[in-house]
C-alpha cells in the first residue's frame, strides 16, 4: 500500500457551501491519505454559516476555512494537485485556469444549499441534505484503491463517482 497523500481541490463559484463541505469531509474521512482544498471561481469571500454548521460534525479545523478564488491554486508555488472536483453545474462549465501537472479532474455535482429560501430551519434542512450527499460521494471515492490504479482508471473511476445518484440521499 502507497503512503502518497493526494492533494484535492474542490471548486464551486462562489466558494462558500458545496466546495467547503466537500474539503472537510474528504479531509476528516480520508484520514491523512488527503490533503484538501476548496476555492471558487467568483469567491463571495465569507463561507456561509449552515456550511460551518455541517463542517463542524467532522471535526475539521475551521480556522482552515475562507472562501478563495481558484486563481490561488494556479499560481507558481501553489500545491500541485492530483485531483480537480467541481460541485456545482456553474463551475463546471466555466474555464478553468490550467493546473500545473494536469490533475485528473471530474464533476461531482449538488444542488445549491444557500439558494434555498425560507426559514432557518429549511435552510439547516438543506444543507443536511447536501452533506450527506457528499459525504456518500466522498466514502465512495475513498473506496477506489487509487494506489493500484493506472491515471486512466483512476480518471474513469472519479467520473464514476460523480455519476452515482445522490438526489434521494438525505431527503427528508
Amino acid at each position: 500500500m502507497s503512503d502518497k497523500t493526494y492533494n484535492v481541490l474542490f471548486l464551486c463559484t462562489g466558494n462558500t457551501s458545496r466546495s467547503i463541505m466537500s474539503e472537510a469531509l474528504l479531509a476528516t474521512l480520508g484520514r491523512g491519505r488527503f490533503k484538501t482544498f476548496s476555492a471558487g471561481s467568483q469567491p463571495s469571500g465569507k463561507v456561509n454559516p449552515f456550511a460551518i454548521e455541517q463542517v463542524k460534525k467532522t471535526g475539521y479545523d475551521l480556522s482552515n476555512l475562507r472562501s478563495k478564488s481558484w486563481d490561488e491554486f494556479a499560481e507558481a508555488g501553489a500545491p500541485r494537485m492530483d485531483f480537480i472536483i467541481t460541485v456545482c453545474d456553474q463551475a463546471a462549465g466555466e474555464v478553468c485556469p490550467l493546473w500545473p501537472g494536469h490533475p485528473s479532474s471530474a464533476h461531482w455535482g449538488f444542488y445549491d444549499p444557500a439558494a434555498v429560501d425560507g426559514p432557518d430551519e429549511k435552510k439547516r434542512a438543506a444543507f443536511e441534505q447536501v452533506f450527506r450527499q457528499i459525504q456518500y460521494r466522498v466514502e465512495a471515492f475513498l473506496d477506489v484503491p487509487l494506489q493500484e490504479l493506472d491515471d486512466a482508471a483512476i480518471r474513469a473511476a472519479l467520473r464514476s463517482v460523480g455519476d452515482i445518484d445522490v438526489a434521494s440521499i438525505g431527503a427528508a
